[in-house]
């Protein structure tokens, strides 16, 4: 028999192409001098009125085609001139407001579009956006949580309190967690914060078109992780029917959730003017307006009330979240609701009560980002269980094991509804083995033997840990399609797009141990609505739970569907054949058996023989002349279409742990040790999974330690480059990350998968957080935590401590 491929660490395929810079980009596609270039004009003010826009010194200047302002656009398509669609709508969302593609009457954040030139390159559409000239009227921005909720300025007149949305759920009404609360043996509040940072991907936002007058039809390349999104929103817009448009993703610089929000003005623009000049336009941003105009996360302010028992046990908790949304809501609430439901992580509170507001601010909009709300999530949970091991005088770990679900609680309901609408109820998991595989990667039970060495020598070190729970692989569903060529190759298409994650290896291990075809016979393509029309995104870590069961099962009627034909054509039962390597053989008798790619061809009943393999396949070579040539439930060709649609989230697990030194005169924040335990469900890849955590791990060191939005009073973006936006490099992140995996399979899904595409960054606030305050011995109640963020801490402190 073949070996099975799953749970075996395939080499990825992709890593050729990638590394010798054979791969292509939005940025490579069309390349040549027919090709125009789209520019933008953003808006240098996070809130004002436009009172006029003056674009006569830009139309007659030379090698410009096209200026647009928001008037142009209804001309071209009345959709077109509308706000842009509120992609997740939700009844708690009274007062969703989204942007149109070029501002209309107003601007409510720096960076917003207000004007597109296109011309003959890029250097003469920038030109020409520096020539329009826009008169304006400021209007008081509103930056900042803190006055948003006080309401005394709005960011939309016609939003009251600049309140998108109040949603609340949980187990217990107010009055019966008030009594709860009063009730429990031990009570505590904490206030705690997460400012705003934000994904910055290698590459960014860029888009090309190209409209085909003969065939009525368009073409879209874009960097997105949703194409069928971005297909159904151009088709809309443009007044065009879906079969008009294509729309192909290559390769993607890194999506990290901003590229699902769809459409982006510029992926609405540039095919409207591709289709009104008739000649390509490419787009491609740059890494100013990645910052400043596209999307952030992380904002949060967090109240929490805490009532425990005496071994640590939650007995009630009640939280109110404030989100920051920025200006606007294109992704509904996603973020918030992430955040309130998977705040839980692996815990059973008695019980549970939670309340966010969703907030507008004049600043770049929020939509998700890698971990989307989770890491605010079991940042105040994590937070939360330190802060009762502190006050009872109990170890961290303890804490955290007395409120564990236990593995034969399973499946759990939480009592919520999550993100995809449907009951948070986790399917599986064992926590507690969790725990001791963490506790014995990290070395807790040593560290104190550990901080007292390193206290002779004159410094400070600490250890965290953080525990969570991350639902993944939501519905509504993915589909593939498996086809086998007369040449043996198998080609593979399924509609979610892929970033990196290493999908063409993991899929083709998939399809080669279903469908016991060679591995290096199979092609897989993602994100070609030509190859898969119906499809939902890469996101939520779902592309191996989605779109992986849907290839398994796609792969599975093939492999139904070649056994039959095989069978016929070497006289032998189905049950008695097996396929292997490709050779689809007689059980016990490898000589009497027949190539994939003869099957193909005997799949396909022709009328004229067009090569030396079509022959085989004529009308007179295949078939039983009593019989029709293509059964009445079957079709030609050896291929197989399915889609998965699950019943709800699976839901992964696991555990971070680190160890840090903080410098007692600089207050640097290094990393000694950093250990995950990390539970998928069952791993296809062992080796893609750990990269997928070594590169979750440096996103969530950087988040925690150095990255973080920062606006001034009038909603300038005072970091919006790569000189001023502090990242880690290689030396910051952690070198020989200890990663240990346990496996409890979902129930939900035929090859017991969950998602791993989240979990390396979820934890990373909370650990840190946790760790820094074992080290220095003060509170941490805001993230991220810089060397003088530390510092100014540390001086707050000694000041409370010693007033005079």
């Amino acid at each position: 028999m073949t070996t099975r491929l799953t749970g075996t660490p395939v080499q990825r395929t992709e890593d050729r192409r990638l590394l010798t810079g054979t791969g292509r980009f939005v940025d490579d596609v069309l390349v040549g001098p027919g090709t125009l270039h789209a520019a933008v004009l953003r808006s240098p003010h996070a809130h004002a009125r436009i009172v006029d826009i003056d674009v006569d010194a830009v139309l007659d200047l030379e090698g410009v085609h096209l200026v647009w302002t928001h008037e142009d656009l209804a001309a071209l398509s009345a959709p077109l001139a509308d706000p842009l669609p509120l992609l997740i709508p939700h009844p708690a969302l009274t007062h969703g407001r989204t942007q149109h593609a070029l501002a209309r009457e107003e601007v409510n954040h720096v960076g917003e579009a207000v004007a597109f030139v296109v011309a003959d390159d890029r250097y003469v559409a920038e030109d020409a956006v520096e020539r329009i000239r826009v008169t304006w009227e400021l209007l008081p921005p509103v930056v900042g949580l803190e006055q948003a909720r006080a309401g005394e300025r709005l960011v939309h007149d016609d939003v009251p309190g600049n309140l998108g949305a109040r949603l609340e759920q949980g187990t217990a009404d107010a009055r019966t967690m008030a009594a709860a609360l009063d009730a429990a043996p031990h009570r505590l509040s904490l206030d705690l914060e997460v400012e705003r940072s934000a994904c910055t991907p290698l590459e960014g936002r860029g888009t090309v078109a190209r409209w085909d007058p003969d065939s009525d039809r368009l073409q879209v390349w874009t960097s997105t992780q949703t194409s069928t999104g971005v297909r159904a929103a151009v088709a809309a817009r443009l007044g065009l029917d879906l079969g008009q448009v294509d729309v192909i993703t290559p390769d993607v610089g890194g999506g990290f959730g901003v590229k699902i929000n769809h459409p982006w003005p510029e992926e609405l623009l540039v095919p409207a003017a591709a289709r009104a000049l008739g000649r390509v336009v490419k787009f491609t941003e740059d890494r100013r307006e990645h910052f400043v105009a596209s999307a952030h996360e992380r904002g949060q302010l967090q109240h929490l009330e805490v009532g425990s028992a005496d071994d640590g046990r939650l007995l009630a908790l009640d939280v109110e979240l404030w989100h920051d949304h920025g200006a606007y809501t294109p992704y509904g609430l996603i973020v918030p609701i992430i955040t309130s439901t998977q705040l839980l992580g692996p815990y059973k509170p008695e019980l549970y009560r939670v309340v966010f507001e969703s907030l507008y601010t004049n600043t770049t909009m929020v939509t998700p980002y890698r971990g989307a709300g989770r890491p605010q999530g079991c940042y105040a949970m994590e937070r939360t269980m330190d802060a009762i091991a502190a006050h009872l005088g109990r170890d961290r770990t303890e804490v955290r094991a007395a409120n564990f679900i236990q593995p034969d609680e399973f499946p759990y309901d939480q009592g919520l509804v999550f993100q995809d609408g449907r009951e948070l109820e986790y399917d599986s998991g064992d926590y507690p083995a969790l725990l001791e595989k963490a506790k014995a990667l990290v070395g807790w039970d040593d560290f104190e033997t550990f901080r007292a060495e390193m206290a002779a020598q004159g410094r400070r070190v600490g250890i965290g840990l953080a525990c969570y729970v991350e639902g993944t692989g939501v519905g509504p569903y993915e589909g593939a399609h498996v086809h086998v060529e007369t040449s043996g190759k198998v080609k593979v298409a399924t509609g979610l797009t892929t970033q990196g994650q290493g999908h063409q290896t993991v899929f083709a291990q998939l399809v080669a141990d279903e469908l016991g075809c060679r591995f290096e016979d199979v092609e897989v393509v993602t994100g070609d609505t030509r190859r898969m029309p119906y499809a939902v995104g890469t996101f939520a870590s779902r592309a191996a739970v989605m779109s992986g069961s849907a290839i398994h099962l796609a792969a599975r009627r093939t492999k139904e569907k070649a056994l039959r034909i095989a069978a016929d054509a070497l006289e032998a039962d189905e049950a008695d054949l097996e396929i292997v390597e490709g050779s689809v053989r007689v059980k016990g008798s490898p000589g009497s058996a027949i190539d994939l790619g003869t099957v193909a061809v005997l799949s396909n009943p022709l009328r004229y023989a067009f090569d030396e393999a079509s022959k085989a396949a004529t009308q007179f070579s295949v078939g039983d002349p009593g019989r029709p040539p293509v059964a009445e439930d079957d079709e030609p060709g050896l291929e197989g279409k399915d889609f998965y649609s699950p019943e709800r989230a699976t839901f992964a697990s696991g555990i971070h742990a680190v160890v840090v030194e903080t410098d007692p005169d600089t207050a640097e924040i290094r990393v000694l040790t950093y250990a995950v335990v990390h539970d998928c469900g069952t791993l296809i890849n062992p080796m893609i999974v750990e990269g997928q955590i070594h590169g979750g791990v440096a996103q969530g060191v950087a988040g925690a330690l150095y990255e973080r939005m920062a606006y001034d009073e009038s909603g300038q973006l005072l970091n919006a480059s790569f000189m001023d936006f502090l990242m880690p490099y290689v030396t910051e992140v952690p070198d020989g990350i200890a990663i240990d995996h346990q496996e409890t399979p979902s129930p939900l899904n035929p090859l017991g998968i969950k998602g791993a595409g989240e979990a390396g960054v979820i934890p990373s606030a909370a650990v840190f957080a946790a760790a820094i305050e074992d080290a220095e011995g003060i509170p941490v109640t805001r993230m991220p935590m810089s060397p003088s963020d530390l510092f100014d801490l540390r001086n707050a402190h000694q000041r409370q401590e010693h007033p005079s």
